[in-house]
């Protein structure tokens, strides 16, 4: 990594320099300490936003002074308090909460008025199990297992299938990848999406792993639970013939009228939604993907019809019908720009997979796009055309590009 050393350089003094625009202090309805994404974020608490930003600044850790570090972990946990604070008597919490004039969260004000949508996205506990290790320390957490079994229940009443085996989104408001067209405009309840399904398992594991570190019970059943999942998830969403992970439609049903249809019905559960996004990916991440299946998504990612781009990863193959690299916010646009976010996560997947000569090309297109938007306009931005590796939109955006200096370290790690 030494020919990129400047790249890391100037990015982890932008880091230092800028981690102050992060981290918040309470205000109205949050109590807490919290940390946002920065740009046009300001005073927004996002729930796999802060995961990724918390998992970013851990790693580079030693680059901030003792009391930065120390404003980092109180921040951190205050992301979780702040979730934990707000989450209903239902188990419901919020997928953001916002700074306003309400007494409570809009999404909280909306739930109790019995509208349905989608809730946390599954990172809490894996943000908590993330920050506990870190700090040695799960004592903070003892007292609100039940507040996490509880939103383990709502998900699965909610937002489980039962007789598909798999989480299926509300709605497409909110779901991460904002515009995904395995789920946008679809009906609600109908997508068994890649994207929360592969977290979810990551998830159930957190759990487990945060009630074996405290000595509390049921760590088995999660891992069952987590076990269970990511076979369903190997027989309903990987496609043998396109050799990738797909989203897939679960409303699928015989439907019968009056003598019609009275032969032979779906005995298939989920329908594919044969649209290539970079979410079919993380089943690396998660590590249920077969040594053969990640044989197959590499040879994904080296498409430079699809996937490949020499700053990264496309977030949309290049070839789909919806591909766009339009400037957009609400939605945001992940039909093709490069985001950080994925780029690591299909790193990682590579890295744990064993391939590093991939692993090493995305880290370093990764160092070059962030390097070279950091030297022409003096900031880094929330995402980026995969051909040219300009800025699209939202200068200031720090959250999740921090992740660049995590690739790096454990590239190095890795040898």
């Amino acid at each position: 990594m030494r020919e990129f050393q400047d790249y890391i350089d100037g990015i982890a003094e932008y880091t230092v320099c800028n981690v102050g625009n992060l981290l918040k202090e309470p205000r109205a309805f949050i109590k807490y300490p919290f940390i946002d994404p920065g740009s046009v974020y300001d005073g927004n608490i996002w729930d796999w936003d802060t995961y990724w930003s918390v998992y970013a600044l851990f790693s580079v850790f030693d680059r901030f002074t003792e009391t930065v570090q120390q404003k980092i972990v109180r921040h951190s946990k205050g992301n979780v308090l702040n979730f934990l604070d707000h989450q209903l008597a239902d188990g419901y919490i919020p997928m953001m909460i916002e700074v306003s004039d309400l007494r409570e969260p809009y999404l909280n004000q909306k739930h109790k008025e019995g509208v349905l949508m989608n809730m946390h996205k599954p990172f809490l506990c894996q943000q908590i199990l993330l920050i506990s290790d870190f700090i040695a320390d799960f004592g903070w957490m003892d007292e609100f297992v039940p507040n996490l079994e509880k939103y383990f229940q709502f998900y699965r009443k909610t937002y489980y299938n039962e007789e598909k085996g798999l989480y299926v989104w509300c709605d497409d408001i909110m779901i991460g990848m904002d515009n995904d067209p395995a789920s946008f405009g679809r009906p609600k309840f109908s997508t068994a999406n890649i994207f929360l399904n592969s977290f979810m398992v990551m998830e159930l594991k957190a759990f487990a792993g945060i009630l074996r570190r405290i000595g509390a019970e049921g760590p088995a059943f999660y891992e069952q639970e987590a076990t269970h999942l990511a076979a369903v998830i190997q027989e309903e969403c990987w496609d043998r013939r396109d050799r990738f992970f797909y989203s897939v439609d679960v409303n699928i049903k015989t439907r019968k009228f009056d003598w019609f249809h009275e032969g032979l019905g779906v005995f298939w559960k989920t329908l594919p939604i044969k649209i290539r996004t970079w979410s079919g990916f993380l089943p690396l991440l998660a590590g249920f993907a077969s040594k053969e299946q990640a044989e197959a998504l590499v040879r994904h990612y080296r498409d430079e019809n699809t996937f490949y781009s020499r700053f990264g990863i496309t977030t949309l193959a290049r070839d789909e019908k919806m591909y766009n690299l339009e400037a957009t916010n609400n939605p945001s646009n992940w039909l093709g720009p490069i985001w950080l976010v994925a780029n690591y996560v299909v790193f990682k997947g590579l890295l744990d997979y064993g391939y590093l000569e991939e692993a090493r090309e995305i880290c370093e297109n990764s160092l070059t796009l962030l390097g070279e938007d950091l030297r022409n306009t003096g900031a880094l931005h929330e995402f980026y055309h995969p051909d040219t590796g300009t800025a699209i939109m939202n200068g200031g955006f720090l959250n999740w590009n921090m992740l660049v200096l995590t690739m790096a370290k454990e590239l190095e790690a890795a040898g």
